[in-house]
């Protein structure tokens, strides 16, 4: 199928009233942030889904035969000739999505080895953050994806992407909260997770 697709977000359009979602490859989440290598946090979901706007503005056609179980038609798209989803993982707007497919694992390596998009600096796993929705975090406020816990080692402070990010869980009733930045955290007496 093709013709001018409306983007839902960094790996899912609409075409033909069809939803589509991209083959081999996991965006990060609309709402999702990343860090830069600086440290600054950016919107990483909303510059995936511009990406995905940009690479499609002039229509695509879309190639697939299974569904997923959302209903979604997992397909290969092309804009101009080209491999949309492949672009999407060159330029640091998607993962290679592991899980399902290897064909975008080199396209990965090379915008990792540049440090383009999500490789500036640390990104969480996009399935990590839908994982996190699920148990019922509430999402952070954009640029606010510091997780403030409190365990029996004290008051702590999580990085998205670092290890027991996606495993914390913040409850705002014990006094757990969440961070716009460490400046922020260390101010607050938290410290950071690990260190």
């Amino acid at each position: 199928m093709s013709g001018a697709p409306r983007v839902v977000d960094g790996d899912t359009l609409v075409l033909q009233n069809t939803r589509v979602r991209l083959f081999g490859i996991d965006a990060p989440e609309a709402r999702q942030t990343c860090k830069r290598a600086s440290g600054q946090l950016w919107a990483c979901g909303k510059a995936a889904t511009l990406q995905l706007q940009k690479l499609a503005s002039h229509g695509v056609r879309c190639t697939g035969q299974e569904t997923d179980r959302y209903g979604r038609l997992i397909a290969v798209c092309r804009a101009d000739g080209r491999d949309i989803n492949a672009q999407m993982v060159a330029r640091g707007a998607a993962f290679a999505y592991r899980k399902y497919s290897r064909d975008y694992v080199g396209q990965e390596t090379q915008a990792k080895r540049a440090a383009l998009g999500i490789w500036q600096g640390a990104a969480e796993q996009p399935a990590d953050v839908r994982a996190q929705g699920r148990a019922g975090d509430p999402p952070p406020k954009l640029g606010c994806a510091i997780k403030g816990n409190i365990s029996a080692r004290g008051h702590l402070y999580h990085l998205p992407g670092t290890r027991a990010y996606a495993a914390t869980r913040i409850n705002p009733k014990r006094g757990e909260r969440w961070f716009c930045s460490e400046a922020a955290a260390r101010a607050a007496g938290w410290r950071r997770a690990g260190g």
